[in-house]
């Protein structure tokens, strides 16, 4: 099928030949011929680079009005909402939380880019351009299985549903085991493919060589000393990672991703490969731009390995470093990005050759195998369109393990998509959301809200009634509904101000018991450090892990500053949570006294992006506790001020 076939505006045609795009990917015309630009849903379940976001496209420019474009990941946002933005006579607007339009612009905009968080938070808020959706596309819709996320992008499916009633859906899916319920759930025609651009053939290494599944296969050497053994200091599967990237990279020119258990690891690849001279002259650059982000040694550390060639990729480093590495390697200027598992969710970033050299990582109790969906994510990785001739992905083994690995990822199809909403956590969210947006006034109501969900899809909505019930008596609580004993239920002003904050119902009431000992507390004694260990302490605050060698200093500062505390080591239900929550407002508390992010990356042992994460979520979680302050009258000053350094 050819671009010119499709009913599109002649500019946006021009568009699409100008990028080479003339003629559909077969998934692309299943697509169409299903009735994505009629209109119709769709749930397209097709490999990695081929061709969704184009399908998405289609849906939103065919629509009769606003499309809504749903992501996991800012930095997915990021990348498509320039992407949408080239389209001609198309006006995007973005929600994410880091590069927000205007609320009020939002309905002004052809297309609006968001996380399903900034969704939810949209439709809680009453946002009147939801109701005006025409088309919602929902990428990554796998991720409903997802612990945390996966429940909030379902109700909000189910919620949009009822805001916009008969709006088209398109959700984007990676291979998985049970599309044809995704598809079900949103009552949409199914497209499934295997089909890529760039053929990706699979395998494991061991003892020297890997046997891929087309029946070809590679010999690297591994070692780099005079007699060929590997150098001292070095294990079997860093060495054979560092020849299987070499290969790819002086080899047959081409990118290589390098996928590792954690942080550490990746820094550490990172700096071994930095000594395998697979640098550009463009690399000087790219470290340059690195460079003027911050003076972080994270940042230094980062840089080095850049004017190599080679960069590491997590999520302890900025925002702006990931942005940086990934748009170099996007535009060849890099030949090997080393990360933990999170990229291969996030941006486009093919490589001619991934390698997974960990395919197990550390729960904080054990070591576990990394799921099929998520080592197939990292695969189809590999192959880059118009450069490649074919895409190769190698899990590292030996021979002990590799018979074992064949089974578990190369041969095995990824695993069913399953529903998380029935964690009792996440219900608490989502069923005080459900009764303070009017969504429901009754148990009844709320179970039939629920009845829309992909979890009553897959399981009789019965089976959610005790837990509904438990769920409903704990938010009667924490004082957040009323329950008129004759079945209706309202949301209090407490949680319905709750619900708009976007916090959880736990985090409110710690955040309101916290601002009310604060009141009682003498007035010397509330400081900037009262306040953010407050919002430290709440569910919505990441953990801060603490290390064994700052453990006694740590624990000397807060007996130090205990009175200072809404809730002192003494009260504390689980004291080494507690004493993390305490480093996490030490931290902070050094930023809004004008501390460097140098300094405090070097003093606490925590990466810049952990900070700037961290300080992000103390923006809203202060928001949220100003905003519950002055519903409750309750007096606590300090809260503004901290907000307003910070």
């Amino acid at each position: 099928m050819h671009v010119r076939d499709l009913p599109l505006p002649a500019p946006v045609l021009d568009h699409y030949e100008s990028l080479g795009i003339e003629e559909l990917y077969p998934p692309q015309a299943e697509a169409v011929e299903a009735g994505v630009v009629d209109g119709d849903r769709v749930v397209a379940a097709i490999p990695t680079a081929s061709g969704k976001t184009l399908v998405a496209e289609l849906a939103m420019l065919t629509a009769d009005g606003p499309g809504l474009y749903i992501c996991p990941l800012r930095a997915l946002a990021r990348e498509k909402y320039e992407s949408f933005s080239a389209l001609p006579g198309v006006s995007v607007g973005i929600s994410t939380g880091d590069y927000d339009s205007p609320a009020d612009e939002l309905a002004d905009h052809d297309i609006v880019v968001a996380t399903s968080e900034k969704v939810d938070s949209a439709i809680r808020n009453g946002a009147d351009w939801v109701s005006d959706l025409a088309c919602v596309v929902v990428d990554e819709v796998h991720l409903l299985g997802a612990e945390g996320r996966g429940p909030t992008l379902e109700v909000t499916l189910a919620n949009l549903q009822r805001r916009a009633p008969g709006v088209q859906i398109v959700a984007l899916s990676a291979t998985v085991d049970n599309p044809e319920d995704i598809a079900d759930w949103l009552d949409a025609d199914l497209v499934e493919s295997t089909w890529r651009p760039v053929d990706l053939r699979t395998g494991v290494y061991a003892d020297g060589s890997v046997e891929f599944n087309d029946g070809t296969d590679l010999s690297v050497g591994v070692g780099e000393g005079e007699d060929g053994e590997i150098p001292d200091g070095e294990d079997d599967e860093t060495e054979a990672t560092v020849a299987l990237v070499d290969d790819a990279v002086n080899g047959v020119g081409g990118q290589c991703l390098a996928f590792v258990r954690s942080r550490r690891e990746a820094e550490a690849l990172a700096q071994r490969l930095a000594h395998e001279r697979l640098g550009s002259e463009e690399a000087d650059a790219v470290a340059d731009d690195l460079t003027a982000v911050d003076d972080t040694t994270t940042g230094q550390r980062l840089a080095d390995c850049v004017r190599d060639g080679v960069a590491f990729h997590h999520a302890g480093l900025r925002s702006t470093h990931r942005a940086v590495v990934e748009t170099a390697f996007r535009n060849r200027k890099l030949a090997v990005i080393c990360a933990t598992p999170t990229l291969a969710a996030g941006v486009n970033v093919p490589a001619r050759r991934v390698v997974v050299r960990d395919q197990q990582r550390y729960t904080g109790s054990q070591m576990e195998y990394l799921p099929v969906l998520e080592v197939h994510q990292m695969c189809g990785r590999a192959g880059r369109p118009h450069l490649d001739p074919y895409g190769e992905a190698v899990l590292v083994g030996d021979e002990s393990s590799k018979a074992e690995l064949d089974e578990r990822y190369v041969d095995a199809d990824p695993e069913a998509v399953e529903s998380k909403l029935r964690d009792r956590n996440a219900l608490r969210t989502h069923v005080l959301s459900i009764v303070a947006t009017g969504f429901a006034d009754s148990r009844e109501t709320v179970l039939d809200v629920l009845g829309a969900t992909f979890y009553a899809h897959r399981t009789p909505v019965a089976e959610l009634s005790g837990i509904v019930d438990t769920v409903i008596t704990e938010l009667v609580g924490m004082e957040m509904l009323t329950d008129s004993g004759s079945g209706t239920l309202a949301a209090t002003d407490l949680g319905a101000q709750v619900s708009k904050q976007y916090v959880a119902p736990e985090t409110g009431a710690r955040i309101v018991a916290g601002l009310r000992r604060a009141v009682e507390m003498r007035d010397e004694s509330v400081t900037g450090l009262t306040v953010l260990q407050l919002v430290a302490d709440t569910p919505d605050m990441q953990d801060t892990y603490l290390g064994n060698r700052e453990r006694a200093a740590m624990y000397q500062f807060a007996r130090a500053h205990d009175a200072e505390f809404t809730v002192g080591m003494n009260d504390a239900e689980e004291f080494e949570r507690w004493l993390e929550t305490v480093k996490t407002a030490r931290i902070l508390h050094e930023w809004t006294e004008g501390e460097s992010m140098e300094t405090i990356v070097e003093n606490y042992r925590i990466g810049p992006g952990d900070l700037e994460s961290r300080v992000e979520r103390t923006e809203w979680l202060l928001g949220a506790a100003d905003a519950l302050a002055t519903l409750l009258d309750l007096d606590v000053p300090e809260v503004g001020r901290v907000r307003s350094r910070l």
